[in-house]
């Protein structure tokens, strides 16, 4: 580990804590000018590092800056097996893991970027990714058990993970528009984009990717006027460490639900953050619209409605239009 990863660290670990350029240098093994030079490469990526005399060094509380050390101090023990990859930048958190998996990287791989380039949606959409205020992370599955046909219990166990960790965060609760965005006040802050390598023959799943981002504040400017009525964030204004937090207390929640095996506490907490429940919806299909009324999330994770003329169906996937506000 370089000095300035391994200073990160020591102060990610210790926010609020002053430490003297010596006991650095003693802790990592290093010359006191590795250490002055590792705090000022910090300081140049954007860390608020405060230095005082006969005190030392500490990283202060308002930086918000997404790092793999930053995330790692609020994993918890079922995430100890993750392998993170943060980045600044990057094209596509999904694309780059895809080309990861390829190459054979493990379960629990994950890539996390503070803004994307060429951000993918869901139905080969752009997803805006504007740097410095959202959080765009990608996490490789490989699970054993899973049919094809199951594939969208990950989704919809993420959107619960995405709606436990933004509670937890930011003390707001959010709701869920089936199948994949999280909603609060109205607006979606958050969406998840699962994609799948297949073997068609065996019917099995090679890998899954699961993507998620979430806007944690609203962009220098605003949105655009393209998404002004329709996206929102987190937080209106800076908060403690937010960044690292999330991304954090998502793996937390989706690791804990992804190996405990049974879907049926997720399936229930879907439910109670359903936005589409008991409401008038329009159900969006290739062949064109149908109102209909959503009446309840099955065990399959399927909406179940049913349309103005009586018939009733579940969908599987697809997309839906509800009015929240």
């Amino acid at each position: 580990m370089e000095t300035k990863e391994a200073l990160l660290s020591l102060l990610e670990q210790n926010r609020g804590t002053y430490f003297s350029g010596g006991e650095i240098a003693r802790r990592l093994s290093v010359s006191r000018t590795s250490v002055w030079k590792a705090v000022n490469r910090l300081r140049e990526e954007g860390y608020v590092i405060s230095a005082v005399p006969n005190r030392g060094y500490c990283l202060a509380d308002s930086t918000d800056i997404l790092s793999a050390q930053g995330i790692q101090k609020y994993l918890e023990p079922v995430c100890q097996r993750l392998e993170l990859h943060v980045l600044q930048e990057t094209g596509s958190t999904n694309t780059l893991l895809r080309e990861k998996a390829g190459q054979g990287a493990a379960e629990g791989c994950t890539v996390i970027a503070g803004s994307q380039t060429a951000g993918r949606g869901r139905l080969g959409r752009h997803f805006y990714s504007p740097s410095s205020t959202g959080v765009y992370l990608s996490l490789l599955l490989r699970p054993e058990q899973l049919a094809p046909s199951e594939a969208v219990k990950i989704t919809t166990l993420a959107a619960v993970a995405a709606c436990e960790a933004i509670e937890e965060v930011s003390g707001r609760r959010p709701g869920i528009k089936w199948v994949n965005d999280i909603f609060m006040d109205g607006k979606k802050v958050s969406g998840i984009l699962t994609e799948a390598s297949l073997d068609l023959e065996n019917e099995k799943i090679h890998f899954i990717v699961l993507g998620i981002g979430i806007n944690v504040y609203p962009p220098e400017g605003g949105f655009p006027d393209t998404l002004a009525q329709t996206a929102g964030a987190v937080f209106s204004r800076p908060a403690k460490d937010a960044k690292n937090h999330l991304a954090a207390a998502f793996l937390n929640h989706f690791m804990k639900a992804y190996t405990a095996g049974s879907p049926a506490d997720y399936v229930k907490k879907y439910r109670e953050r359903s936005l589409a429940i008991g409401r008038r919806i329009r159900v969006l299909q290739p062949s064109g619209s149908r109102d209909a009324v959503a009446l309840d999330v099955d065990d399959q994770c399927r909406l179940l409605v049913r349309y103005e003329d009586g018939q009733t169906g579940c969908l599987s996937s697809g997309e839906i239009s509800i009015r929240l506000s």
